[in-house]
This record gives C-alpha cells, structure tokens and sequence, in this order.
C-alpha cells in the first residue's frame, strides 16, 4: 500500500533545468530574459559599487585593476572575462551566444550605473544601495542564467576545474573567490562588510528567485516526455 507521505514527496519540484537549450528554441521568450538580466547584473554591481560598503569578490579585483589602469570600472569587467575565458581552453569548457553577451552587456551596464548613481552619499543611502544591490545583483543572476543560453566566463570557470578537479562546486567556487578577492584586495579594491553580505546572501537569494525564472524547455526536451509523447497515452479501458 502507498504511503501518502511518498505521494507529497513526488509532487514536490525538483531544482529547474540550467542547461543550455540552442538559440532557436523560443527566442523571443528567452532573449528579452538574457539580456534584461545581465543588464540588471551590471546596474546592480555598479549600486554596490557606489555604496562603498564592500563587493563582490569578482568586483573587488576590477576594482584593484582599475586603481593601476586608464580604463573604467567595465572596461576592466569586459577585460578580466576574455582573460577568463582563455582559461577555458585547457578546460575544454565551450563558450556559448550567453557567455559573450555577458562579458558585452554586463561592461557597458556597469559603466552606465556608475555614471547614473551618484558617489559621496551618506551612511543610510549608502546601506540602502549595498541591500538593494545584493538583492539586484541575485535576481538578475537568476534571470540571465535562467534564459539558458550558456554560463558566463566566471561561472563556466567555476564548472570547468569541478570537472576536471574532481572536487564539489562548493569547494571550487570557494577557492576561486577567495584567490579573487585576496588578488583584488591587494590591489586596492573595496573590501568590507558588504562583501561578507553580498557571500551570505547571494546564494539564497538566486535559489529563491530561480524557479520563477527557469526556462522549463519545450515538452520534447524534457526527459521522458518525448518518448511518451511517441508512444501515445495509454487507453482507458
């Protein structure tokens, strides 16, 4: 006999499909997506920026190159993803259409939010910026990533040496940023209590929003359901 508790654990969902689905596949629901969120990843990073309060790792070490170069805060952004991207040959990671959008779209929204929010605010506006932006920051990763057209630069990164090394995304990432921030940090960038928030918080903050954002893919491109769809509904008797 059937427990009812095993009937509620097979309606709970399980995490949304994150792979790449080609570019042909419903374009017009999931490009508007793509680049509404890296338009947003970019804006919020410059709010953050702006905050002064502490950033992200990754910004910590644009910030640091910028200290010691003539180009804006994007620029360098746009720069440390092609350099990440020559990382990916020995990885034998692939770049997609989403992950050179990221480097474009996120440079060019991150100078434009630096010229928007004005510098030298006081304390409260400052914190306000700093909660918004995370908050920003892990609702438009959600929403680019969940268009599905391919990880960008850093993430692809993140996912090349788990697969190569063997050991847990967790610990990957970890150990990337960590070597990010201290090269950053060392450089100049901002590091403060921001960038400790912005790591608590990202995380839960991407995973709440990321259902909502998913792109589910068309019925054949689920597992299962093509070959259910070939074999036809069974008959009531």
């Amino acid at each position: 006999m059937r427990h009812p508790a095993d009937d509620t654990a097979d309606r709970t969902p399980g995490p949304p499909p994150l792979t790449y689905v080609p570019l042909r596949e419903h374009p017009l629901r999931r490009f508007p997506q793509l680049f509404l969120g890296l338009a947003l990843y970019g804006l919020s990073i410059a709010v953050m920026v702006r905050a002064g309060l502490g950033v992200s790792p990754w910004s910590v070490l644009n910030q640091g190159v910028e200290r010691h170069t003539p180009l804006s805060f994007g620029t360098v952004s746009a720069v440390v993803g092609v350099l990440v991207l020559l990382l990916w040959i020995p990885l034998r990671q692939r770049p997609r259409f989403g992950t050179g959008a990221n480097v474009v779209v996120v440079a060019y929204a991150s100078d434009l939010g630096l010229w928007l929010v004005p510098d030298g605010l006081g304390l409260a506006a400052r914190t306000g910026l700093l909660v918004g932006g995370i908050l920003a920051n892990g609702l438009s990763v959600a929403v680019y990533v969940g268009a599905r057209f391919g990880p960008g630069p850093r993430d692809g990164l993140m996912t090349g040496l788990a697969g190569v090394t063997g050991r847990s995304l967790r610990v990957v990432r970890t150990l990337i940023e960590v070597t990010v921030l201290a090269a950053g940090w060392l450089l100049g960038g901002s590091v403060g209590a921001g960038t400790v928030l912005y790591a608590l918080a990202m995380g839960p903050v991407t995973q709440y929003f990321l259902p909502w954002c998913a792109y589910a893919g068309t019925p054949a491109a689920v597992p299962g359901r093509a070959r259910r769809a070939r074999l036809g509904s069974p008959r009531r008797a």
